[in-house]
């Protein structure tokens, strides 16, 4: 396990002894980012990635020429979407820092449902792949930020596509993968994580719901009715309708963790030890490759997608500025008003 040590380098800052705890860190990230929206100007890019599966992204584009610019993929997590404060956050970082900043809508997430009836899941690697083909039309370099599920499928396409990659992605952050799906819905279907589970499952039902009544012909109305956890709805609608055969065959076909080994290209896994969602032994259980191309940090303190603390990105998020930084060392520098280019490698 690497952890990563106050200062710079790792961009990790310990907060104040009130602030840390994975609770904490996991609610005061939400309530601190609550209000966070985008502001900049954006277009839409339409993918079909797949037939009868179009996605959504809302791409923001410095000055020309484009090309000289290198672009972030955003990918956010489970009920997320191009607007999640995470999202909105990191993608704000990275604008005023250079970057061209694509925010991707997984399969009929957030304002792509309109386009795509379909359900995503953590298998959908190559959703991801076609935007950032998409992307990689515009400028030659491109990289990926992903967040919690979103995180698990950035790493995973890493992995097991790796021979399938453009040539344009250069490397991928992935902030609190859910590695081993299997451990986390169990770590989710514990008592102190009832809060959590109750978010997700009332999200969850509601949007099966809503196409349900928007595509009868297509989904069940009523299978939702009987999920109470995550692993439940896994069983009885993603495994169902994403051609699994249960929820364990979902999650052992779609976890990354076995992939890392595989791994051929940058990555940076950046998890937190208290995250109440992820265990960590999760996350650090699974070898990476001997070439080292992979950096795995676990903070002692973050919750889930939390890493609140002194930031200059919005909403005191301090991993934002950390994968910015990986990135950038990875191939990405641009100049930008925050810093200068990074030099050369030595």
């Amino acid at each position: 396990m690497t952890q990563p040590k106050a200062g710079k380098t790792s961009g990790f800052l310990p907060p104040h002894r009130w602030l840390a705890g994975g609770h904490r860190q996991t609610l005061l990230g939400y309530w601190s980012r609550r209000r966070l929206r985008w502001t900049l100007p954006s277009e839409d890019l339409v993918v079909d990635a797949d037939e009868d599966v179009r996605l959504l992204a809302r791409a923001t584009w410095q000055a020309e020429p484009r090309a000289e610019r290198p672009a972030l993929v955003i990918v956010h997590g489970l009920g997320g979407s191009d607007a999640s404060a995470y999202v909105v956050s990191t993608g704000r970082h990275a604008f005023a820092r250079g970057w061209h900043v694509v925010r991707m809508n997984m399969r009929g997430s957030g304002d792509g449902e309109a386009l795509c009836p379909r359900l995503y899941n953590a298998g959908l690697d190559m959703d991801l792949l076609a935007v950032v083909a998409a992307v990689a039309r515009v400028t030659p370099r491109v990289a990926v930020a992903g967040f919690s599920l979103g995180a698990s499928q950035a790493l995973l396409a890493l992995g097991r596509r790796r021979e399938q990659l453009p040539p344009a992605l250069f490397g991928v952050a992935a902030v609190c993968p859910p590695l081993d799906l299997s451990a986390c819905a169990d770590a989710l279907a514990r008592p102190d994580n009832r809060l959590y589970q109750h978010y997700f499952m009332t999200m969850l039902r509601e949007a099966y719901r809503r196409r349900a009544r928007r595509w009868p012909a297509l989904f069940e109305a009523g299978r939702e009715r009987a999920t109470r956890t995550v692993r439940e709805y896994d069983e009885a609608i993603t495994a169902y309708y994403g051609g699994y055969k249960s929820a364990a065959d979902y999650y052992g076909r779609s976890s990354a963790g076995p992939w890392l080994a595989s791994v051929e290209r940058p990555a940076l896994i950046l998890s937190a030890a208290d995250d109440p969602m992820i265990p960590e032994a999760s996350v650090v259980r699974w070898p990476l490759p001997a070439s080292g191309i992979v950096r795995r940090e676990i903070a002692p303190t973050g919750g889930h997608v939390g890493f609140v603390g002194r930031s200059a990105a919005p909403g005191y998020f301090w991993a934002a500025p950390r994968v910015l930084d990986f990135l950038e060392e990875s191939g990405g520098a641009a100049p930008h008003p925050l810093k200068p280019p990074l030099a050369p490698p030595k």
